[in-house]
C-alpha cells in the first residue's frame, strides 16, 4: 500500500533555500516539493512553521549521562536508559545519533569498562528491535594514551553501527589541557590534594610517552581496514593538524584555536565543532568561539555535544547574530554531517532521500521541534 501525506503551507528548508510551499512524502521519502500556497483538502496545515531535514548528531554524550546520572549511580538498565536516550533525543529533532561512546580506563577503570560495553550493547539491540524513534549509530571516542583503551575497545569496531572514530590524548598540558588547572576543575570531584594531583599528571604524561603513539596508530589501521571515518580530538595547534592529516584523518573535531581549524580546512578536513559553544556565545572551557570559527569561514558541522537540545537553537542562533542565510546554518547539522558520514540518503530535503523532518515554529524568537518524522513515520505508531 502506497502510503501519502501531504505537508502544506510551510517554510520548507530545502537545499541552500527556504521555499514556502507543500511537501509531498510517499512510503517514507520525500515525493516532491510544490511552491506556494495550496487549498489542497487533508493533509497536515503547518501554517507557516519551518519544515527541515531531520538533525544529524556526529558526537553527544547524553547516552553515558543516562548510565551514570549522578555521582556514584549507575543505571541498573542499560536498554531502558538507550530508550530514555532516544526519546530526548528524537523529542530535539534528532532523527540520526551517532550515540558517542568512550574507549578509556580513567579515572574509574571499572565502571568505565562496565558503561562502554553496556552502552554499545544497548544500542545495538535497541536497533534490532526496533525499538528507538531516532536511528542510532555509534561514534567510539578511544583515549590513545589509556593502556586499558585497547582492551575496553576489543572487538567493538567490527560492530556494523560504528560510523566514527575519534582519537583522544586528554594528557594534562597539552590540546584540551595546555591550561593543567582546566584538568583539574574537570576531576574537582576527585578532591585531590597538590601532591595526589602532581602524582596523576606524572602518571599520566608517563603513560602517554609509553602508550599514544603505538595504540593511535593501531586503532588507525584497524579503522581504516574497515573504513570507517577517523577524527582527530582537540587539534590545538597546525602541528597536530599536520599529524592527522598524515595518518589520512578527515576530520578534525572540537579544534581548541581558530589557527587549527583553518589549518583543517586548507587541508580539506571537516571541522566539527560544538553547538553549545554557540548558544552560549563561547566555550565553556576558555577555547576558541565556535561563532567566531563560523565567521571565518572554517566551520562545517555542529554536534550537540552535552545539550541535545541546542543542535536545533545553535543554527538559528548563528544565523541571527552573523547575519547568515538560515539554509546555511541548518546545513552545519544536516547536510553537512550527511556528507561527512556518507550518509547519502538523509540530510536534505529533496525527492528520493529519506523523510526525515522537524517542524519548527518559533515561540519567542526560539526554534521550537513541534513535530518530528523518521522516514515518514509520525511521532507515534499507532495503537
Amino acid at each position: 500500500m502506497n502510503m501519502e501525506t501531504v505537508l502544506k503551507n510551510g517554510r520548507i528548508v530545502a537545499g541552500n533555500a527556504v521555499v514556502e510551499g507543500c511537501l509531498v512524502v510517499r512510503d517514507g521519502r520525500i515525493e516532491r516539493i510544490d511552491a506556494g500556497r495550496t487549498a489542497v483538502r487533508g493533509g497536515v496545515d503547518l501554517g507557516g512553521d519551518y519544515l527541515v531535514p531531520g538533525l544529524i548528531d556526529v558526537h553527544t554524550d547524553s547516552l553515558e549521562r543516562q548510565f551514570t546520572p549522578r555521582f556514584g549511580v549507575y543505571w541498573p538498565s542499560p536498554l531502558s536508559a538507550a530508550v530514555a536516550n532516544d526519546a530526548m533525543m528524537h523529542g530535539c529533532g534528532i532523527t540520526t545519533v551517532l550515540d558517542s561512546i568512550c574507549a578509556e580506563a580513567f579515572p574509574e577503570e571499572e565502571t568505565r569498562r562496565r558503561m562502554f560495553n553496556d552502552a554499545v550493547r544497548a544500542v545495538t539491540d535497541g536497533e534490532a528491535a526496533g525499538l528507538f524513534r531516532s536511528r542510532h549509530l555509534l561514534h567510539l571516542r578511544c583515549e590513545t594514551a589509556d593502556p586499558k583503551t585497547p582492551a575496553i575497545l576489543g572487538e567493538h569496531l567490527a560492530n556494523p553501527l560504528v560510523r566514527l572514530v575519534s582519537l583522544m590524548d586528554h594528557t594534562p598540558g597539552q590540546r584540551q589541557y595546555k591550561d593543567e588547572s582546566k584538568f583539574r576543575q574537570y576531576y574537582s570531584g576527585m578532591a585531590w590534594t597538590d601532591a595526589e594531583f602532581a602524582e596523576v599528571v606524572a602518571r599520566l604524561r608517563e603513560e602517554q610517552a609509553r602508550y599514544a603513539g603505538p595504540q593511535r596508530a593501531a586503532i588507525i589501521e584497524s579503522a581504516a581496514r574497515r573504513g570507517i571515518p577517523l577524527a582527530s580530538h582537540d587539534d590545538a595547534t597546525p602541528g597536530h593538524v599536520a599529524e592527522a592529516r598524515a595518518e589520512r584523518i578527515a576530520i578534525s573535531e572540537f579544534p581548541t584555536t581558530l589557527e587549527a581549524a583553518r589549518a583543517a580546512r586548507e587541508e580539506g578536513m571537516d571541522v566539527v565543532m560544538g553547538a553549545p559553544n554557540i548558544v552560549l556565545g563561547g566555550s565553556h572551557s576558555g577555547n576558541v568561539s565556535a561563532l567566531d570559527v563560523l565567521a571565518a569561514g572554517q566551520l562545517t558541522v555542529l554536534a550537540s555535544d552535552y545539550v541535545p537540545a541546542s543542535l536545533l537553537l545553535a543554527p538559528f542562533q548563528a544565523s541571527r547574530d552573523l547575519s547568515l542565510p538560515l539554509a546555511d546554518c541548518l546545513a552545519l547539522v544536516t547536510a553537512n554531517p550527511a556528507h561527512m558520514l556518507g550518509l547519502a540518503d538523509r540530510g536534505v530535503i529533496a525527492p528520493g532521500r529519506l523523510a526525515d523532518l522537524v517542524r519548527v515554529r518559533l515561540v519567542d524568537g526560539l526554534p521550537v521541534p513541534v513535530a518530528v518524522r523518521t522516514g515518514g513515520a509520525p511521532d507515534a505508531p499507532a495503537l
